[in-house]
């Protein structure tokens, strides 16, 4: 059994930065491509966590007085430091995830590369302070400021299936807007965070800004009674605890969780391109992710057509050990509770009718795997359709019509993404407005994450509020209102002593400039 300090250098400095020596017993990280312990961090406990705390207080005023250039300044020297990394970050993705190397490289370090550079150039200017115009009267030649100030301490929750993009990558804002944060990563998937911020110390961040605390639900729990803002991103069954716990403190809240994210195929789509995405999106990352295409709605016209394409594109996947580049499509299945998920909801399509055409079984040997699979002849009895499977399944039903599709698609107490495929894009724009959705593509699908100037978040169950865009970094803000009045008089004319005069021309100006029935 590896230790941390053998998994990463400079892991005992890297330890005592975070004041996690000796706290609670080690927690063992697998390899789940191999079964494999590559690592043991700690288990922190609340009083390590309320520690931490202290800690990152102190040290958030220095980091906020680097102002915007000296905190850019740190993200871009962080975002050289991960591209000359990059092939020992992609390795330790894979050692903890079981994830291919083409999904820890594309997803995962394209995604933190553009990340720190878009934060760095685009978070002075969305918390820049905003000049005010005001239609009311009484505060005309008066100075209008709303100012964004950081709230503190940000408490981040990263969930286990992107240690890097999900988890770490929330954490880069929260930086740059000037707070200290708490990063508690997935028990499953903790070395990524501590490598980054091994990074981040070596590109100048000062000490206690970012600290990791390792940990299980525990320290999770402990984190949130700790932050001034917490940002989860996880199941919609924790995030309810979280958000409830948040709630009682009156902190803010922001909340990624579970998705279910329909595909509609129109009988005029681009079958081919249409195929190709449905099966690279939902088995990239062997499924495992919140936006990946977890069902497919297909015209009764072409959907014969379109099983077949994708069946046989999904056949030819290569599924196993991550060997390098090039060498397998679908890795691991990363968290153990998952592949008992994935089985049940293949079970459960099978015992209500559904087809297997492809795969359909768990990988015998060392590892956790299961076969790219493809279900038909699905309807909304079955989990594989209304539930979260988070795996590499693709369950596709036909409909008769776009109105079906669009119906069914929202029958879902879901709503983080979609797609819809047609060459007819205005039409295809017109259904995707439709969706109950977050995001929703056109002919395309999950590509809206990577752009950062959009917010990405959930409707329905999917969670409350956004990464990305203004509101990405604003929400690690508080806003100040500032009014300064330049033209002092000794008093303002409403004001005591009250007049007869005075109270009718004022009642007079109302009426002259709101009485009209006109828009301001």
């Amino acid at each position: 059994m590896a230790t941390v300090e053998q998994q990463l250098p400079d892991g005992a400095e890297l330890r005592k930065h975070n004041g996690i020596i000796g706290a609670g017993e080690g927690i063992p990280v697998e390899n789940p491509a191999t079964g494999e312990i590559v690592a043991t961090v700690p288990d922190l406990g609340a009083e390590g966590v309320a520690e931490m705390a202290v800690r990152a207080r102190a040290a958030q005023p220095e980091w906020e007085a680097y102002g915007f250039d000296g905190r850019a300044r740190v993200l871009i020297r962080a975002q050289k430091w991960l591209m000359d990394n990059a092939e020992r970050v992609v390795e330790t993705i894979v050692s903890e995830t079981g994830k291919t190397y083409e999904d820890a490289q594309l997803a995962e370090i394209g995604y933190a590369g553009n990340a720190f550079g878009f934060w760095a150039k685009e978070g002075p200017n969305y918390l820049a302070d905003e000049s005010v115009k005001s239609s009311q009267v009484l505060v005309k030649g008066k100075k209008l400021v709303l100012r964004f100030r950081p709230l503190g301490l940000i408490g981040v929750i990263g969930p286990w299936n992107y240690p890097l993009t999900n988890s770490f990558g929330d954490c880069i804002p929260a930086l740059m807007a000037g707070n200290s944060v708490i990063l508690k990563p997935s028990e499953i998937t903790p070395l990524t965070s501590l490598l980054l911020a091994e990074g981040l110390r070596e590109c100048g961040l000062p000490e206690n800004v970012l600290q990791i605390a390792t940990g299980r639900g525990a320290t999770g729990a402990a984190l949130v009674e700790h932050v001034d803002m917490i940002m989860f991103t996880g199941s919609t069954k924790t995030g309810t605890k979280v958000a409830e716990t948040a709630a009682r403190r009156l902190i803010p809240a922001s909340l990624e969780l579970g998705g279910k994210d329909p595909m509609i195929v129109l009988a005029d789509a681009d079958l081919e391109r249409a195929a190709n995405f449905a099966t690279y999106y939902s088995m990239q990352n062997a499924g495992q992710t919140c936006i990946s295409i977890e069902r497919v709605y297909v015209e009764e016209p072409v959907y014969d057509e379109f099983v077949a394409k994708v069946s046989e594109k999904v056949r030819a996947l290569r599924v196993g050990k991550p060997e390098g580049f090039g060498s397998v499509e679908v890795g691991a299945i990363t968290f153990p509770p998952q592949l008992e998920t994935i089985k049940d909801h293949v079970a459960d399509a099978v015992q209500r009718g559904a087809r297997v055409v492809t795969g359909g079984q768990e990988v015998a040997g060392a590892g956790r795997f299961y076969e790219p699979t493809v279900l038909v002849d699905v309807d909304h009895s079955m989990k594989c359709m209304t539930e979260e499977t988070f795996g590499p399944t693709l369950p596709i039903m036909k409909v008769s019509d776009a109105d079906e599709a669009v119906r069914l698609a929202n029958d879902s107490p879901y709503g983080l993404g979609a797609s819809v495929f047609s060459k007819d894009t205005a039409r295809g724009e017109a259904i995707a407005r439709r969706l109950e959705a977050g995001a929703a593509n056109v002919n395309d699908a999950m590509i809206n994450y990577t752009v950062l100037e959009l917010p990405m978040g959930g409707a329905k169950a999917s969670g409350l509020g956004s990464r990305h865009g203004a509101g990405g970094i604003r929400k690690y803000c508080s806003q100040q209102a500032i009014v300064v009045t330049k033209l002092a008089m000794k008093k303002e004319l409403f004001m005591y002593p009250y007049k007869p005069r005075t109270s009718k021309m004022l009642a007079g100006l109302f009426k002259f400039m709101y009485g009209r029935g006109k828009r301001a």
